[in-house]
């Protein structure tokens, strides 16, 4: 049995994500020992309370036989009863909030885990709002399912044996229970599938709003910018209510069904003693098996309910397990691809080489600087993941990338991270000290001082050390390393987060380093000199950036040009210019080539540009 002590667990182990279903299978087998274990302590609980009718049944004809032996000794039982249920019920809730806890502990490792392989892919294929979801109230339903199921157990095993022992101590009373149980079980079935559709269009509409809410607080400075605050507070405020009512629309099945629940039981609680009242007046049965019947039906009213919660926790896990399933089931690249190391002569290469991209074409030599620009801006989103490994459409649709002949996706994750290092162009800053921002793994060739300056955060600094509470004691001036940044740098301007993020990308020093748009939020004089220092301090190391800056694209080695999702020409920033007329529209902004510009004849070689040339 897994100990809240154990958590976080070493190995989460290797879901299967093939289906909800499937992957609630494998928590309840991954932890079968606390389940039992729970089932064990619950079936103990519900046999000591079972058992109560019995000894109070006991003690009511005690009376009437006005037997003290027999009345004493209804007393001892009660009392044994008594601790049974107090030891039964205290050691059922621990390990039923252990097995809760564990499975979603669990899951959510499994979610973190995901999330690291796939990186900012992940939100490009399955929606933010949904991830938090996941991550959130689903693991919360997931874990409750596995923690009902184990109560259910002990419930269904004490509704049984209640049943079948019924029948045999007073036939005459336990033939109508026995045969009223299996209607009362099941009766709410019919109202099972109308429930599930409205809970599952409850928590369609809840994930709906929480992404409407995670984009508005992403683009919150943006809102502000251009005054559509109030234009998406209206329309959270109408998915809010629509969840409000798709939420009091399944409350009211779920409240129906609990009617259900409590009428039944009452009713034929009723009939039971009724029927067995006049038994008893013809002196067929005695009072104190009046009683012990009657106390037996009035229990059963206890473990129908965990009829009712399973039905509950099935109904809202399904979903939540299916949604993580699908997201535990997304793969970085071709799956079994992994190359062996019989295929390099018994000994796996480390990536190194020629940085390749099969479906544009493009190649980036090792140890240049290549400028890429792309004809579609959102293509080189997808062209930055492709480099770095992922595929944006998912595994197996899209050839990889490779990096010295070796498919980039079929790599061991840690081989293919510290080979190639993609900085988005949204970088996120976590919270806490420039210092430990900058404590990335790395090779140590750069030094952060070294680093920051290349990605000129100069003025980053200084605001750093006057937002410091406690600058310095006087002595000297005050460290940056010490100053703190908010969460995902939100007290700094974007230009600032992305030199921050650049320096962060600098001091990992990466073989190769993939950079999108790394300078789109930072003014001309301030871009020229990164441009010109990005080459220095990465010199000998291969670096892709892609961007349609001409700062930039004129400080390169080597500029492609992609174009239709195919690279279109490849050469030096000028010649470009002035022989490509559709490069020259995307670089300069111009919507048509300028009259002068003829553009390249056809079957006419592509203009390249060599390490001499480009010196």
């Amino acid at each position: 049995m897994t100990s809240l002590r154990d958590l976080p667990l070493s190995d989460p182990g290797v879901p299967d994500a093939r289906s909800g279903f499937r992957l609630l299978l494998w928590l309840e087998v991954r932890q079968w020992r606390g389940q039992v274990l729970a089932a064990a302590w619950g079936t103990l609980h519900m046999a000591a309370v079972a058992s109560f009718p019995a000894a109070v049944g006991i003690a009511v004809q005690a009376v009437v036989d006005r037997s003290g032996a027999r009345l004493g000794l209804a007393g001892a039982l009660m009392l044994l009863l008594g601790l049974l249920t107090a030891l039964g019920d205290t050691m059922l809730h621990r390990t039923a909030v252990t097995n809760w806890i564990s499975a979603a502990a669990r899951v959510q490792q499994l979610l973190a885990g995901k999330t690291v392989e796939l990186g900012a892919v992940l939100t490009r294929r399955v929606a933010a709002g949904e991830v938090v979801a996941v991550s959130t109230g689903d693991v919360e339903k997931i874990g409750w399912f596995v923690e009902a199921l184990a109560r259910f157990t002990s419930a269904l095993l004490a509704t049984v044996g209640v049943a079948v022992a019924l029948v045999f101590y007073q036939p005459a009373l336990g033939v109508i229970v026995a045969a009223s149980v299996p209607v009362l079980a099941l009766a709410v079935l019919p109202l099972l599938p109308a429930a599930t559709r409205r809970a599952d269009l409850q928590r369609e509409k809840a994930g709906k709003a929480t992404e409407l809410a995670s984009d508005t607080v992403a683009g919150l400075r943006v809102l502000r910018g251009i005054g559509g605050e109030d234009l998406f507070l209206d329309r959270y405020r109408r998915a809010s209510q629509q969840v409000r009512a798709a939420a009091v629309h399944s409350a009211r099945m779920w409240a129906l069904i609990s009617a259900v629940q409590v009428l039944l039981p009452g009713l034929l609680l009723v009939a039971v003693a009724w029927y067995g009242a006049g038994l008893a007046l013809d002196g067929r049965i005695s009072v104190g098996e009046l009683i012990t019947v009657y106390g037996s039906v009035a229990f059963l009213m206890m473990p129908l309910r965990n009829f009712e919660e399973i039905a509950m926790a099935w109904s809202f896990s399904r979903p939540s397990a299916n949604r993580a399933a699908r997201v535990l089931s997304l793969r970085r690249g071709h799956e079994g691809a992994v190359p062996s190391a019989a295929e390099h002569g018994g000994v796996l290469r480390e990536p190194a080489g020629e940085l390749h991209d099969p479906l544009t074409g493009l190649r980036a030599a090792p140890g240049l600087l290549t400028a890429v620009v792309c004809g579609d801006p959102d293509a080189a989103g997808r062209l930055a993941d492709r480099l770095g490994g992922h595929s944006p459409s998912g595994a197996g649709t899209e050839p990889s990338a490779t990096l010295g002949g070796q498919p980039l996706d079929a790599m061991p994750l840690p081989a293919a991270r510290k080979a190639v290092l993609v900085q988005d162009k949204d970088p996120v800053l976590l919270s806490g000290t420039l210092a430990e921002l900058l404590a990335v793994p790395s090779s140590g060739r750069v030094e952060p001082g070294a680093a920051l300056a290349a990605a000129q955060c100069g003025d980053v600094l200084d605001a750093l050390v006057q937002s410091m509470v406690d600058p310095g004691d006087g002595a000297g001036p005050a460290d940056p390393m010490g100053a703190r940044i908010t969460e995902r740098g939100r007290s700094l301007s974007g230009g600032q987060r992305q030199r921050l993020a650049l320096a962060r990308s600098l001091v990992a020093d990466p073989e190769v380093l993939v950079l999108d748009e790394p300078t789109s939020a930072v003014d001309a004089h301030t871009e020229a000199r990164i441009a010109r220092a990005l080459g220095a301090v990465r010199t000998g190391r291969t670096t892709v950036v892609l961007t349609s800056s001409p700062l930039v694209l004129d400080c390169a080695d080597r500029v492609v040009f992609v174009d239709d999702g195919a690279v279109a020409a490849a050469g030096d920033h000028h010649e470009l210019l002035r022989t490509y007329p559709r490069y020259r529209a995307v670089v300069t902004r111009e919507t048509d080539p300028q009259p002068g510009l003829v553009p390249a004849p056809a079957g006419a070689a592509r203009p390249t540009a060599t390490m001499e040339e480009t010196a």
